[in-house]
Order: C-alpha cells, then structure tokens, then sequence
C-alpha cells in the first residue's frame, strides 16, 4: 500500500511494491514522477526558473544535441590527411599534387578552414620557382602564390603552409586539392622527403 507520511523534518511519499512509481498530476494530468529506480521524469520544467548550482552534466548524456543546434563558430567536424608520397612535375602548368582531401558538410551555411601544409618543397636551381594554388573541385579558391624558392640555391628544402576559410554553399562531398607548377621546364618536388609527411586539415565550421 502508498503511503504519505509526515514528520517534523521530513514528508515523505512512499510507492509500495515492485516497479512502482511516484507520479505527480494536476487536474488529472500527470506532470512529473519518480521511477522505484530514482529518476525524476518531468514534462514541464521551466528553465527560467532555474537557480542555484546544477549538478555537472556528462557530455555522453546530451544524445539530443545536433549540429544544427551548435551555435556560430562551433566546429562540427574535422578531417585530416598526412602523405609521404613524393610529388614532382617540369610542367609551366598547374598540376595536382597528392595534397587532396574531401568532406561533407552537414549544412549549406557551414564555412570549411583549410590548412595546407607542403614539406619537402625543393627546386633545382635559381631560375625555379614553385607556384601553388588551391583548387575546390575545378574551381580556384586563392589565388596564385607565386615563384616560391626562385633564386634560391639549388637543392633548397622548405615548406609552405596555405591557410583559406572556404563557404562552398552545399551539403555534397567537397574535395580540396593543393595543385602545383613551375615556372620553367625544370623538376620541382614536394615531399622530397619521406620522414615528415605533409597534411590537409579540413574542419567544418557552423555559419
């Protein structure tokens, strides 16, 4: 049999048997209850009428927040690549580099930050220079960084790193690639090394 009970100190409402719960209506209809195992369910609680210290809630609990719901600037996802594979070209024209790395926005209004970051650059001599560009899909997307280690010494070894915030304006696969020329007929290479890979890092930024 339920009890309410009352003392000096305490009310206490007490649900006899197995799987019983506490439940709390108002005209009939319930608002709140207490399972026998201890959690409080409520239909109507009023955040504004919240005070004080709330206990600490586990990430791993809020299952209903989605990435519509971030705020402005949330990052939503991040994707990266790393490559060891040596890229070289004599060709005056834009080449793809192995720098390529796609994603799929989880909204149209989301902003990509691209971070780029080539190692291993070299020329063969002073007259090279590697221009780089950074293509979405078929379109450019910054322009030309021009003539990067012309008149410098042969066999020079550097890195270049491009950074873009990028509105591609879709929820489809986009694919980012690095593309790379030279400005004569003569072999430039990124990633002449193996030892220290080069990266793509796409992350996903809510608009």
């Amino acid at each position: 049999m339920s009890t309410i009970k009352s003392s000096d100190e305490h009310l206490t409402l007490n649900a006899d048997g197995s799987s019983k719960d506490i439940k709390f209506q108002a005209n009939g209809v319930e608002k709140a209850s207490i399972s026998s195992a201890g959690a409080f369910t409520s239909t109507t609680i009023d955040a504004t009428a919240l005070t004080g210290n709330l206990p600490a809630i586990s990430g791993a609990s809020l299952t209903g927040l989605t990435s519509a719901q971030m705020p402005t600037g949330s990052v939503l996802q991040v994707v990266n690549m790393l490559t060891e594979t040596e890229f070289s070209t004599t060709a005056t024209t834009m080449q793809d580099t192995p720098l390529t790395l796609s994603i799929t926005p989880t909204s149209a209004s989301s902003k990509i930050l691209i971070i780029v970051n080539a190692l291993g650059c070299t020329a063969p001599d002073t007259t090279a220079g590697i221009t780089f560009t950074l293509q979405r899909a078929t379109t450019s997307i910054i322009g030309d960084i021009t003539n990067h280690l012309f008149g410098e010494s042969a066999g020079m070894n550097t890195s270049m790193t491009i950074i873009k915030y990028d509105t591609p304006n879709t929820t489809s696969s986009v694919t980012y690639t690095l593309q790379a020329r030279n400005r004569v007929a003569t072999t430039i290479k990124i990633n002449s090394h193996a030892t220290e890979p080069s990266t793509v890092t796409l992350m996903e930024i809510a608009g």
